[in-house]
């Protein structure tokens, strides 16, 4: 009904201000070769807001898809065919309580460097019901080898971790003698991918559908790779690298035999 409102005048515009909600309706206004999209967060308006009122909001909603909706204007939707749905990982969300059994850093490493480059690292471990739990996503962007090695074996120290499980697709040998030369004694599981990316992800996220998989924190970047995640692949066409690490790391603890359990508390 809009449209008719512009009927008179050389030129008649129109001010649409809403939230970002992903309806047809508003994707398709935002689609048109006319329209001028302009984005304002929550924070950005914190002159005439009440002091603490941000702070407050940032506490209650920061990181999840609610928080980045209504106070970063962010139009987010999960694709139809993916594996995880939004509201589904954000009641997974909960503190970490109790001990861990065991816990691993899977790692995917970038096939290039530069700006664009991203190597998946995430660390997850097990808990006394016996559930995984995903406690970080360390996964850096733009860095040298040398680079994202250290930031590999900076979480693995931080939560005392027991193993380094890392995909060796793309550079064989040299990826775990890499992570050696940066820390001798770490124990690292070289790991090759036969199966397809979707393929080797099903299964965890059957792992998720069961209550076997909780986050103790919000984990933006990694969630946004997970609901965007089809058969072909993210819909921007770049590698899931963040959710590649997470399918590492909780192969590893839930799907793969074995291991070596001991008890910290974190």
């Amino acid at each position: 009904m809009l449209q008719f409102g512009l009927r008179l005048g050389v030129h008649p515009r129109q001010v649409v201000t809403t939230t970002p909600r992903p309806l047809p309706l508003l994707k398709a206004i935002i689609a048109d070769a006319g329209t001028v999209v302009t984005r304002l967060s929550t924070a950005e308006n914190r002159a005439h807001l009440a002091p603490g009122f941000i702070a407050a909001l940032e506490a209650r909603y920061g990181g999840t898809r609610l928080g980045r909706q209504e106070l970063m204007g962010e139009l987010i939707e999960d694709r139809a065919d993916a594996l995880w749905k939004r509201n589904q990982l954000e009641r997974l969300v909960a503190p970490l309580a109790g001990p861990l059994s065991r816990i691993v850093i899977g790692v995917d490493p970038p096939s290039g460097s530069g700006a664009g480059s991203c190597c998946g690292i995430v660390a997850a471990g097990m808990d006394a019901l016996g559930r995984a739990v995903v406690m970080a996503d360390g996964s850096v962007e733009g860095e040298s080898p040398a680079g994202w090695v250290r930031a590999v074996v900076q979480l693995f120290r931080r939560f005392e971790a027991d193993r380094v499980v890392v995909e060796v697709n793309q550079g064989g040998d040299m990826v775990s003698a890499l992570l050696h030369t940066a820390a001798e004694a770490l124990p690292v599981t070289p790991v090759h991918a036969s199966r397809g990316k979707f393929t080797r992800a099903e299964p965890v996220a059957a792992l998720y559908e069961q209550g076997r998989v909780v986050h103790a924190g919000h984990f933006p970047h990694l969630v946004d790779q997970m609901c965007d995640f089809g058969p072909e692949g993210l819909s921007g066409g770049r590698s899931p690298d963040r959710l590649d690490a997470l399918v590492w790391a909780l192969t590893a603890l839930m799907l793969v035999p074995g291991g070596e359990p001991r008890i910290r508390g974190l």
